[in-house]
């Protein structure tokens, strides 16, 4: 469980393909903290395990499905991704609950400067609108943010300066993909309501 505050991001040092499936090698250096074999470590917003590490990286090991329903069937060495350690329930909870399961693959439709603030436009894969709500919580690569509005299949978000220095973010351009996390709660009651009917 994560709660979509990026804590650093890190450099993808290695992505390759092995004999048991694929690698996804991270420079980091706050992530490695206190860090122990089989943790989870949020990259991207996706929910991986530290399978082995060192004084500056982290190597993770990827599924087949974990690439087919994120955006690591695009990612190579040499990019920057959104770390975060795992919730402690000693500390505070800034964000959302985020679990670190992807739910689909979006593409930043608009990416701008309006006035002093900066105006990120997202669209959804098909069907997934309905998870969309005003003011609801929504998890881009990992981060923690607000929907200020809602249009069917996509959605916008407002950037302040802070969250565009500490992610990713900054790197994309129209067209690229992020990977999404709806709020955990719709999923719920949508289950809940399912059954009731």
């Amino acid at each position: 469980m994560f709660t979509g505050i990026v804590e650093e991001t890190g450099h993808i040092l290695e992505f390759t393909q092995a004999a048991q499936g694929w690698r996804m090698r991270v420079r980091a250096k706050r992530c490695l903290e206190g860090l122990s074999l089989g943790d989870s470590i949020s990259v991207d917003g996706c929910c991986l395990t530290a399978v082995e590490f060192d004084q500056s990286s982290i190597r993770f090991d990827i599924l087949e499905e974990t690439r087919r329903v994120t955006h690591f069937c695009n990612v190579k060495a040499g990019m920057d991704v959104n770390l975060e350690r795992s919730l402690r329930f000693d500390g505070k909870v800034g964000g959302h609950f985020v679990t670190g399961h992807i739910d689909g693959v979006g593409k930043i439709e608009v990416f701008e400067t309006r006035g002093k603030d900066v105006y990120l436009k997202v669209s959804v894969p098909k069907g997934y609108g309905r998870y969309l709500v005003h003011k609801g919580s929504i998890a881009i690569s990992g981060i923690s943010l607000t929907v200020a509005e809602v249009d069917q299949d996509s959605f916008a978000v407002w950037l302040i300066p802070h969250t565009l220095e500490v992610t990713n973010l900054k790197q994309l351009t129209v067209g690229s993909p992020v990977n999404l996390e709806f709020d955990l709660l719709g999923k719920y009651v949508e289950k809940l309501l399912a059954y009731k009917a």
